[in-house]
């Protein structure tokens, strides 16, 4: 694992698992990936806790490694009501672009909301939300993001997700198309966090 500070003018400071280091066991990697692929992962809301060391993050991150892709899980900046958090996840895209020939997305609650509507703007070529809620604010709408993009995309839920509004994504995710994968799960997942890193890392694997 390695620290990174993904530049953007917010604090916002990272942990990169390294394929290489999973192969390996090796924590004195070279600098220079060992893989051209990467996947950022958005932490759930930070104002409840949630943080780069979320254990549906990891779970995906050992799977991406242990697949040959790096993943950089990050912290979200000071709380800016979704418009900073939304800065900071492009951030954190461009700065693994500018490292990566493949870079993808991947999301869990307000960051898969987040996830979604980076995704959307072109930068991503795949992008995976986990119990992703609808909309932040009327103009941070994960629902009508979906409309634009033009990447592989999966939405993974529980249908007894009783905390966010995951139901209009499922649905437009359904309509469009998308990779959909059902859980019998509450919003956190509670005991599955090692099935939803398969689900989702498997997937993004295949994609990238």
């Amino acid at each position: 694992m390695t620290d990174v500070l993904v530049p953007g003018g917010r604090d916002v400071r990272g942990s990169l698992d390294r394929a290489s280091e999973a192969e390996r066991g090796d924590a004195d990697a070279e600098a220079d990936p060992d893989t051209d692929a990467c996947v950022v992962a958005c932490p759930p809301h930070p104002q409840h806790r949630g943080h780069r060391g979320d254990e549906r993050l990891r779970a995906v991150s050992d799977v991406l490694t242990a697949g040959g892709v790096d993943c950089l899980r990050f912290d979200y900046g000071d709380w800016d009501e979704g418009y900073g958090e939304r800065a900071d996840a492009r951030n954190a895209v461009a700065w693994a672009g500018e490292r990566y020939e493949r870079v993808g997305l991947f999301g869990f609650s307000f960051g898969g909301c987040l996830a979604l509507q980076v995704a959307s703007e072109g930068d991503a070529d795949a992008v995976s939300a986990l119990a992703p809620t609808a909309r932040l604010a009327d103009d941070l709408d994960a629902v009508a993001a979906m409309d634009d993009l033009d990447c592989p995309a999966q939405v993974v839920f529980g249908t007894r997700d009783d905390t966010a509004d995951w139901e209009p994504v499922v649905e437009r995710a359904r309509e469009l198309g998308f990779d959909l994968r059902e859980f019998s799960a509450d919003h956190f997942f509670v005991g599955q966090a090692g099935k939803v890193g398969d689900a989702v890392g498997e997937w993004l694997l295949g994609e990238l």
